[in-house]
């Protein structure tokens, strides 16, 4: 046991300090290039809070019990090959697939299937306080933490091999499109026992073992990460060989390394170089409706931020028409609504917020917080949400300088930026939110509830007692017409506090040279690249 965890330390010391080899005449033979801006914090999507591990890696990694059709946005079977809903909502039973084997890597080589000791594992990690994998690596589960899911959780029991109960306190509708989302992977329990008795536990979210179609090979840090295939996924053998994620350039450089090669797919392309990506015959765009909101959130607990007459004399001020022709060139909508008008409970008498900088000048003046000084928060990095935050912070300040407001920008960068947030020293944050559920609950709960504040998603720091009791209620019926009515007073309560700004509705871009077939753009995020493969041929 010691020689394999020995082996296992220095496997990750080499990932961290090797150079990718190939040349990309060798990828081209064997795998493609996935260039994309993101970092690394933990390869376990449980524990991360969106961006490239949620986005990309999640699905070639790991499986989920239930997956989303990209097509028809409807639950469909993955690794539960059915589902029984119990007790008007309030017991899940879920029947798992037979022969579903994990990844043999380097740190492990499984010597069974999957069955229902890695499911009841995987959740209770998250949902069992008193489990002893909880706190590894700091127990946090921001995507969950933040739908109170440990509290609402009563049990998780397995009934047989392949058969799986989850039991909540209360009936909630929302459960299936919360498990079904990447935040919820099914690991391997056997893996989990292998650490614990190497006294290596930290390991489990830092050398991944999942059922997906691809496995972790090597990663250099802010660099790259090989993804190898898994020759034993349950699916089929996945085309290519191999993929390789491009980290190590932003913005134009990416552009580059797609028009010269080095590049096979270019996620989230800026809307800028959406022309140059539609006049080069080698290449594909590939465009759709995402759920997805930009939103720009107000530190509500503090002055004078924390009266909503000054928020909305702020939002007064905003161009949302220039955000849109600057920083979208016609790929996004405006937004009305936190929720995505692409959801089932969205509000069509949302209006999006009046553009009047005259009234918005003279209600700072009447407020009497003329000449104000404010602090803007942002992401240096391009989001499915937002091709281009520092632009989009940099019209936002020329638009509150008209109307007489110091705005100070302060780029930040993935995990730093939510604890930054959460010391509350900011005045406003420029944001956003991509989710792979279609359940109105998952845009709701996670960004305004009370509990995300301490889960480091509530970047507004908003907490009304009022609007999580509607939230509950909407969970406590099975009727969609109930639902749709409870989100219907939850849109309206926002719309009268105003603790974010909604912005902009993106669609999801993707290009990709003219030979690489088999993508699938999903509203919800990244689909597995287990089918994408060359076409010979290619356009020269």
């Amino acid at each position: 046991m010691r020689t394999l965890f020995s082996s296992l330390l220095l496997s990750f010391s080499l990932f961290s300090a090797s150079a990718w080899s190939d040349t990309p005449g060798d990828i081209r033979q064997s795998g493609f290039v996935y260039c994309v801006n993101g970092a690394i914090a933990t390869f376990n999507p449980q524990m991360a809070s969106g961006g490239l591990v949620v986005d990309t890696l999640a699905a070639q990694l790991y499986d989920r019990l239930l997956d989303v059709d990209p097509y028809t946005y409807r639950l469909i079977p993955e690794l539960a090959e059915s589902w029984e809903v119990l007790d008007n909502g309030a017991t899940y039973r879920f029947h798992l697939r037979h022969n579903v084997h994990f990844q043999k890597t380097a740190w492990f080589s499984p010597t069974r299937a999957l069955n229902a000791d890695d499911v009841v594992f995987s959740f209770q990690r998250i949902f069992d306080r008193h489990s002893a994998w909880h706190n590894v690596n700091g127990g946090n589960y921001p995507y969950f933490d933040s739908l109170q899911f440990p509290d609402a959780v009563k049990s998780v029991k397995k009934l047989d091999k392949d058969t799986v109960e989850i039991r909540l306190h209360n009936p909630d509708a929302s459960f299936l499109w919360h498990i079904a989302t990447h935040y919820a992977p099914v690991l391997s329990a056997e893996y989990a026992s292998l650490l614990t008795k190497a006294d290596r536990q930290e390991q489990m979210d830092r050398q991944p073992v999942g059922t997906g179609p691809f496995m972790l090979s090597e990663y250099r840090t802010g660099q790259y990460i090989r993804l190898a295939r898994n020759p034993d996924y349950w699916k089929g053998l996945p085309r290519m060989p191999q993929v390789v994620i491009d980290m190590g350039a932003g913005g134009t450089g990416r552009l580059s390394k797609l028009l010269t090669g080095e590049c096979d797919v270019l996620a989230y392309p800026a809307a800028s170089q959406i022309s140059i990506l539609r006049d080069d015959p080698r290449l594909r765009l590939t465009l759709r409706p995402g759920m997805n909101i930009a939103y720009l959130a107000f530190n509500t607990r503090k002055a004078p931020l924390d009266r909503v007459e000054v928020r909305q004399a702020l939002a007064l001020a905003i161009n949302n028409e220039r955000l849109m022709e600057s920083i979208y060139y016609g790929t996004a909508e405006t937004a009305a609504s936190i929720l995505p008008r692409a959801s089932w409970a969205y509000n069509n008498d949302a209006r999006v917020t009046e553009y009047n900088p005259q009234k918005s000048r003279e209600a700072l003046k009447a407020l009497g917080v003329e000449d104000l000084n404010l602090t803007l928060w942002v992401p240096s990095a391009s989001q499915s949400w937002n091709p281009s935050p520092l632009k989009t912070a940099e019209l936002i300040q020329a638009d509150l300088a008209q109307v007489g407001v110091t705005v100070s920008i302060v780029s930040v960068e993935g995990r730093f930026q939510e604890a930054r947030l959460m010391e509350m020293n900011h005045d406003m944050t420029l944001t956003g939110w991509a989710t792979d559920s279609n359940d109105p609950d998952s845009f709701f709960r996670p960004l305004l509830s009370c509990a995300a504040i301490g889960s480091q998603t509530n970047y507004a720091h908003w907490c009304d007692s009022r609007f999580d009791e509607v939230l509950h209620k909407a969970l406590l019926s099975q009727q969609l017409a109930s639902r749709v009515d409870y989100y219907a007073q939850a849109q309206k309560m926002l719309a009268e506090s105003l603790p974010v700004l909604p912005l902009a509705y993106s669609l999801r871009l993707q290009a990709y040279r003219h030979d690489i077939q088999g993508l699938v753009l999903s509203p919800f995020g990244n689909a597995s690249f287990a089918g994408v493969h060359r076409e010979k041929g290619e356009v020269k």
